[in-house]
């Protein structure tokens, strides 16, 4: 009995999650079929078309794009999410003293070393 009443106290616990992924499912779904009965339905040929920017499309919308852009990309949030470790440091930094400042300075010289070698290789022009 003792461990029914235990299980039944776990779960209430939970029970506050549960409602909220239930409330969210339910509005999410709510939305949707609110938004679809009420939205005006006029298929016309030229709302219809594919638009690109005011202009016909002028290629396929699946061509391939060259592989340094995704190299331009992959670099950009790599160094991104490497200057956004400053903050926190910044915050606690007369907390942690000469040992965080010393393990800051490698790792602004690693980051500094990364990005010298991707200019150095090309990654970084947009030719």
């Amino acid at each position: 009995m003792a461990g029914t009443e235990l299980l039944l106290e776990y779960l209430n616990s939970y029970f506050p999650i549960l409602l909220f992924i239930f409330v969210a499912l339910a509005f999410g779904v709510v939305t949707l079929i609110v938004s679809y009965l009420v939205q005006p339905k006029y298929p016309e040929p030229e709302k219809l078309s594919t638009y690109e920017c005011g202009s016909e499309p002028f290629s396929d919308a699946r061509m391939p794009f060259p592989v340094r852009y995704y190299i331009f990309a992959m670099l950009f949030v790599i160094f991104d999410i490497e200057i956004i470790f400053l903050y926190p440091w910044a915050v606690v930094f007369d907390k942690i003293g000469l040992i965080g400042l010393l393990e800051m300075i490698i790792f602004i010289g690693l980051f500094v070393i990364a990005y010298v070698y991707a200019w150095r290789k090309g990654a970084l022009e947009w030719d």
